[in-house]
Order: C-alpha cells, then sequence, then structure tokens
C-alpha cells in the first residue's frame, strides 16, 4: 500500500510515529536526565515553596504557632519547535518500500532535530536554525549564578559546582550531570603523577553513563556548536560550558504538550524557499510543542575555554 496519496501521507505506520517520540527522550541530555511531566496544553502553574515550612514540637497543653513558609507560583511557557524537509515530488509516485525510506529517514533525522533543540531552549535560550538566542525568553538554564572557571583538573572543577549545589541554604539534589564530548574526554583521559588513568572505567568518555555514581549524559548540545557569533549590533555572548551539574529531576519541569502528526506539504511556500509546485516539490513537516520551566539555582556551570594541559594527581 501506498505511504503518500493525493493529499499527502494516507498511511504513517505506527511504530515509526512512536519512535519520533521516543528518540526526542533519548536523544536529549534533558530527556535522559530528566523525567518528562504529563501536561495540557498551554501555561502551566507550578507552585512552589519560597521559604520551606518548618514543623513544632507542641508540649501536651500548649498552644501551636503560625508555621513558616511561603507559597510561590511559576509557569511553564510553551515553546514549539518544527523541522520542514522538501522533496522532489516524484517522492508520491515511488513503491511503498522507498516512500517508506523516506519517512524513516524524515522520523531519525527529524527526530534528533528536535531532541537538540528541546536541550538547546532549555540550556541557552538558543533557536538552532538560526543560531542565536531568542533575547525574549528570559527563563533558561544558562542564566543560573552558580559558576565555576574551568581548570587543568575537571574532576575538582566538577567537585567546586556540586559543592556549589549541596551548600545553597539547605542544599539541592544532585542527580545528573551532562557533559561536552570535549570534557568528558578531558576528565576521562586525566592521569596521576604516574601516568596511570584516574578514572579508567571511564575509557574515553564518550559512552559513560555515571561519574562517581551520579548519572550522566556526553552530548554535543552542552558545548552547543549551533551558536553563531554575534554580527554588529547583537548583545549577545556565545557561551563556553563544558559541563553541567545539578538537580535535573526536580529542577527542569518539563513535558510534550502537543505531538503533531507529520503533516504533508503540496502547495505554496511553507519555509521560504520557494513555491512547492513551481519547483516540482513537496514538503514534509514535523513539529512538537513543548513546554518547560528551569529553576535555575538549582544548576551550576562549569564554563572557559578548554585548558592546553592537564594537571597531574
Amino acid at each position: 500500500m501506498a505511504i503518500f496519496g493525493t493529499g499527502g501521507i494516507k498511511a504513517m505506520p505506527t511504530q515509526i510515529a512512536d519512535g519520533i517520540v521516543d528518540q526526542v527522550q533519548s536523544g536529549s541530555a534533558i530527556g535522559v536526565l530528566s523525567q518528562q511531566k504529563a501536561m495540557r496544553f498551554g501555561e502551566t502553574s507550578i507552585v512552589t515553596f519560597e521559604n520551606r515550612p518548618r514543623a513544632e514540637f507542641v508540649d501536651e497543653g500548649a498552644q501551636k504557632s503560625s508555621t513558616t513558609g511561603t507559597f510561590g507560583v511559576v509557569k511553564t511557557v510553551p515553546h514549539k519547535t518544527q523541522v520542514t524537509m522538501r522533496f522532489d515530488q516524484e517522492v508520491q509516485w515511488a513503491d511503498s518500500d522507498y516512500q517508506l525510506g523516506i519517512i524513516n529517514k524524515l522520523a531519525t533525522e527529524g527526530a534528533k532535530a528536535l531532541s537538540r533543540a528541546l536541550d538547546l531552549g532549555v540550556f541557552y535560550r538558543l533557536n538552532p536554525l538560526t543560531g542565536k538566542p531568542v533575547t525574549a525568553w528570559t527563563n533558561y538554564l544558562d542564566a543560573t549564578t552558580k559558576r565555576v572557571t574551568r581548570t587543568a583538573s575537571p574532576d575538582v572543577d566538577v567537585e567546586q559546582a556540586i559543592g556549589l549545589i549541596l551548600n545553597d541554604k539547605e542544599g539541592w539534589d544532585v542527580n545528573g550531570i551532562a557533559m561536552s564530548r570535549e570534557f568528558a574526554f578531558s576528565l576521562a583521559t586525566l592521569k596521576d603523577t604516574q601516568k596511570r588513568p584516574l578514572y579508567p572505567e571511564l575509557g574515553y568518555g564518550v559512552t559513560m553513563n555515571s561519574f562517581k555514581g551520579i548519572p550522566a549524559s556526553v552530548t554535543t548540545t552542552v558545548n552547543a556548536p549551533e551558536f553563531t557569533a554575534p554580527a554588529e549590533g547583537e548583545n549577545y555572548t556565545v557561551p563556553k560550558v563544558g559541563a553541567i551539574v545539578g538537580d535535573w529531576k526536580n529542577g527542569i519541569y518539563w513535558g510534550v504538550q502537543r505531538n503533531l502528526p507529520l503533516e504533508t506539504i503540496t502547495y505554496g511556500d511553507p519555509d521560504g524557499q520557494g513555491d512547492l509546485r513551481r519547483n516540482n516539490q513537496i514538503a514534509l513537516r514535523l513539529e512538537i510543542l513543548y513546554a518547560w520551566y528551569v529553576f535555575t539555582d538549582r544548576f551550576a556551570v562549569v564554563e572557559g575555554d578548554a585548558p592546553t594541559g592537564k594537571a597531574g594527581k
């Protein structure tokens, strides 16, 4: 049975449709280290404690005091992300195996792009396509004030970053660390004064999934190569982050509000690349509506240029 019809996609295999969302979650540091929350469409209110309540011991017959603690409210904000890819119109007339191959390719590459978009938006408010931050967004992880300047000892840098989280007031949980590939390699290949690996269990760091008992994710979304240098008149700084530590389970509240069906577009100019009919093309579009809120004080970043040498231990 043909997958494409005159009005678009007639039938999309269920395993591919489900796999798009699965790949988005598994291909993202947030999807790996954090937990997706069920959400309704639109803004979602999150009740917080500005000051944690404290209990009171009361003697028999004594009066009870008013418990301290105040409530606050923050809101998740929806952010739509999309991938639009063009194909020659003739794909609609090919056999079903070829059409299925096109859908598989779109599902794989589209899911990668959507998963990166989640990380880049939450970490840096970055629009991956333009390479520039969305300055209207004020809630993003890299806005944290907890920052450690990178040294030649990445393990010490991570420890200092964790200390900033644990020693803040009553402290927050530290249940995850995201690292760039370069930072993970630098950490995994540290050597002592006898030139022996300090962390031989990490290999070269490429497949690292934990460090000292803390879940880890190694991904290029941390160093965000999509960033472009600001043009004249643009006021933003390209981040140089090597690692992000913090409370990934409770510090990021995120979810997928809508996973829109794969759309076939056969008319018009849906992406500014010219009229589809004139160019003998069709377009396929994937869209996901994310929503998130980041508690920035529950995260710390290790930032700065990679040192040219490594410290001996």
